[in-house]
């Protein structure tokens, strides 16, 4: 079948969204930062836990342990999505992630205190899973939209991604605040079932994309041949066709310091609430809830506003406002403070990524066979800055004892990408009358 604009395979790879974000809600934002909050603070060592016999503070490690995941899968990307656009088999690696995550995930059923170290093991592993699945579905995108379509089609996928986490978030919340309903005396269980109900909703959601989605466009020739196994080398070639095209060039650094601060905030706003603010779980999965439900409607609003002003204005905007929630966050002391940012944080949330990730399709030549090393491209860039934003908010935190400090860490990272960002908007004013614009699209001539 013709893929481009067909809503068959747009719908089915929408919801490949809908079956991780799964992981991500639950894992990442709700049950599972409370959860590990909760069993590894204790009388004897306060908020110290020992892992292999080294000391760390609990919060710090689960974003260490975060960090060193991305720093995996950064690493792994760059080879297997260029294996991947030889072979044109992307999927398969779309299908090997998923079973890694979601498996990792129904491992963390047996996490408790006594098993620390496989617990943070099978979070860390859980994570690589969903970030290397994540890769290759984002490189779909070129290929089953058309440009006009793209912020549409990306904004789908979020769409579809709120409303499927959200749903089974709904599912945990009932055996989470009322055990007793259904029997359940070990306090530990409710959590525990979540985080196996995650992987299984994960891996049988996703056979509707696996089903629908092509295994990949085929990209051989006698020099992949001899590349194909170093993936660097195609990151290296990436950023060698990035030089010739002037907007992607200066998107690129925009995008990744604001990475930095987005994708570090929501990986920590939840350990922020349990242990500086001692929100509970159940309030702190109300406002995450409260959070996807009004990222739904951010998704889409930004889609029709990128139409409207144009994404690099869009972002520019969403970038000031994602400043203006770090300076209210490191002032924040009580919990409804914490509920109006969380609708502050939601509207922009699925905003950013959503545009982030149509704008840099929009910036990349039509047709081209090599979308996979593209994305991959993408995702090493923002795995990087997840990463040293990651190590950056736990270091300070370990350092100056006070997880408030390192939320002024990043907000000098959306400084920067905002300033960035006006420079990319610069650029495509003095681009928009020059027939260098327009060889964005046809780089050959």
């Amino acid at each position: 079948m013709e893929i481009k604009n067909n809503k068959k395979a747009i719908k089915a790879w929408a919801m490949f969204d809908w079956a991780n974000s799964a992981y991500n809600l639950v894992i990442t934002s709700t049950i599972f930062p409370a959860y590990y909050t909760a069993i590894t603070t204790t009388k004897e060592h306060g908020d110290k836990v020992l892992f292999f016999g080294k000391s760390f503070v609990n919060t710090a490690l689960s974003n260490y342990a975060l960090a060193v995941a991305y720093l995996v899968i950064a690493f792994l990307t760059p080879i297997l999505t260029s294996i991947a656009d030889y072979r044109g088999n992307k999927k398969t690696y779309m299908q090997f992630f998923t079973w890694l995550g979601a498996l990792a995930c129904c491992g963390l059923y047996f996490f408790k205190l006594d098993t620390l170290e496989i617990g943070v093991i099978c979070f860390a592993i859980a994570a690589i899973g969903y970030c290397g699945g994540a890769v290759f579905y984002n490189s779909y995108l070129p290929e089953i939209a058309t440009v006009d379509q793209q912020d549409a089609v990306s904004a789908k996928g979020f769409t579809y991604g709120y409303i499927g986490s959200v749903l089974l978030q709904i599912i945990c919340f009932v055996f989470v605040l009322s055990p007793k309903t259904f029997g359940i005396v070990d306090a530990t269980f409710p959590a525990r079932l979540s985080f196996l109900l995650v992987g299984l909703w994960w891996i049988g959601f996703a056979q509707i994309p696996f089903k629908v989605l092509p295994k990949g466009s085929p990209n051989f020739n006698k020099i992949n041949q001899q590349k194909v196994h170093n993936g660097f080398e195609e990151l290296k070639n990436v950023w060698a066709k990035v030089q010739n095209m002037p907007l992607l060039k200066r998107f690129l650094p925009a995008f990744f310091f604001y990475s930095m601060g987005v994708q570090t905030i929501m990986l920590v706003a939840a350990n922020f609430g349990e242990k500086e603010l001692h929100l509970g779980t159940s309030a702190l999965i109300s406002i995450i809830l409260i959070i996807q439900l009004v990222a739904i409607g951010g998704a889409t609003l930004m889609s029709k506003m990128s139409e409207k002003y144009g994404n690099t204005p869009v972002l520019m905007a969403v970038v000031l406002l994602w400043i203006g929630v770090c300076v209210f966050a490191y002032f924040i002391t009580t919990a409804t403070e914490f509920y109006g940012l969380a609708v502050i944080v939601g509207l922009v949330m699925g905003g950013i990524q959503s545009l982030s990730r149509s704008t840099y399709s929009k910036f990349l030549p039509e047709n081209i066979p090599d979308t996979a090393s593209f994305f991959s491209f993408y995702d090493v860039t923002e795995k990087v800055a997840i990463v040293a934003g990651l190590f950056g908010f736990g270091f300070i935190e370990e350092l100056t004892g006070n997880m408030r400090n390192s939320i002024l860490f990043l907000t000098i990272l959306f400084v920067i990408g905002f300033v960035l960002l006006f420079s990319l908007r610069s650029g495509e004013k003095n681009l928009s009358n020059n027939a260098e614009f327009y060889s964005l699209k046809n780089p050959e001539n």
